[in-house]
């Protein structure tokens, strides 16, 4: 393998006792520059096998005008969820002419103001995001925004920036799912859900909390667990079912959550969906991988993600105002599968 070191554009100015600029305008022949120094610069550039860096012209370019790149925030790349989300992205800024740069910020708050940072540096010509679980300060979306830069929240979506943002019904689709459990005969519902300084906790929380008071049914604030995931859920789960007067029906906020109660409850002796029901929220591809296969809402992440991708690109070309803000809600749907009657 050849060891060779590329030449650059320095290689040549430093040869020649130039600038970098002066050797880039002679390679486009500019005629800024006499004709013989082009000729010599040229001439210096193919006998040294010169071969022009594409990204560094894009960022050289950049400086002046933004390059067509979006930069795309998820919170983890294992659930399905995100990764449905970025596909739909990817999808709506393909066909616009747009590339999409990714980065995880691992539920961290930490983590995601340094990506802002980055993308920002790298002159992305706006930033889709959804907030990491611990956000609780805003003035890294906030410093974008004053930029210039155009910002659009999807799924979690950050209350104290007026930006524009793409959710599903989530108050509605809870609602539903737990309306059903209830007309099913599980009339006693417990929640497992995330914190409440993101919406849409707060919203699927408060969907399930009206189901159960729309149907006459008691609240019982003893049946609510902040358990957002399946270790946890297999970990708590054990303990709810023991109580005095355990629930016979779960609404958890994804699918990794409900199917940790189901594996819990089989594991325990319950029969599902006979004794307990279990209900998620995602439609991933787990839902149709446990047995029994799960009951859920479908958040027709790949729609989010295209509807988010159609908000900025429509932003960065001026087809939507500066300082207008759009907010679109994407449907859910509920689907029954074997966790419930």
């Amino acid at each position: 393998m050849s060891n060779i070191v590329p030449l650059t554009m320095k290689d040549i100015a430093r040869e020649f006792g130039i600038s970098v600029a002066t050797v880039s305008r002679a390679l486009k022949n500019s005629p800024c520059i006499s004709e013989e120094r082009r000729i010599a610069i040229q001439r210096y550039a193919k006998e040294h096998n010169f071969m022009p860096n594409p990204i560094a012209e894009s960022l050289r370019y950049a400086r002046v005008q933004p390059i067509k790149t979006i930069g795309v925030i998820i919170p983890e790349f294992t659930h399905f969820y995100f990764s449905s989300v970025l596909s739909g992205v990817e999808n709506a800024a393909s066909r616009r002419g747009y590339l999409v740069m990714v980065a995880q910020s691992e539920e961290c708050y930490e983590k995601e103001v340094k990506i802002c940072q980055s993308f920002y540096e790298n002159k992305v010509c706006g930033i889709i995001v959804s907030q990491a679980k611990d956000t609780l300060k805003y003035d890294h979306f906030k410093m974008l925004q004053e930029a210039g830069l155009p910002l659009v929240f999807y799924d979690r979506t950050c209350t104290g920036v007026n930006a524009s943002r793409v959710v599903v019904d989530d108050y509605m689709g809870a609602f539903n799912a737990v309306s059903y459990m209830i007309e099913k005969g599980y009339t006693r519902v417990a929640y497992y859900g995330a914190g409440m300084n993101l919406e849409i906790s707060k919203n699927r929380f408060n969907g399930y909390k009206d189901a159960i008071l729309k149907h006459g049914l008691r609240f019982d604030p003893s049946l609510t667990f902040m358990c957002d995931n399946r270790a946890d859920a297999e970990m708590i789960t054990p303990d709810v079912l023991q109580q005095p007067v355990p629930p016979n029906g779960f609404f958890a906020v994804n699918d990794d959550t409900a199917i940790g109660i189901l594996y819990t409850a089989k594991r325990m002796g319950f029969k599902v969906p006979e004794e307990i029901g279990i209900c998620g929220f995602t439609n991933g591809q787990r839902a149709v991988a446990c047995d029994p296969m799960l009951t859920t809402v479908e958040q027709r992440g790949r729609q989010v993600g295209e509807e988010a991708a159609s908000i900025l690109i429509d932003m960065v070309e001026g087809r939507i105002a500066p300082g207008e803000v759009v907010k679109r809600v994407v449907k859910t749907k509920f689907i029954v599968r074997g966790t419930t009657r």
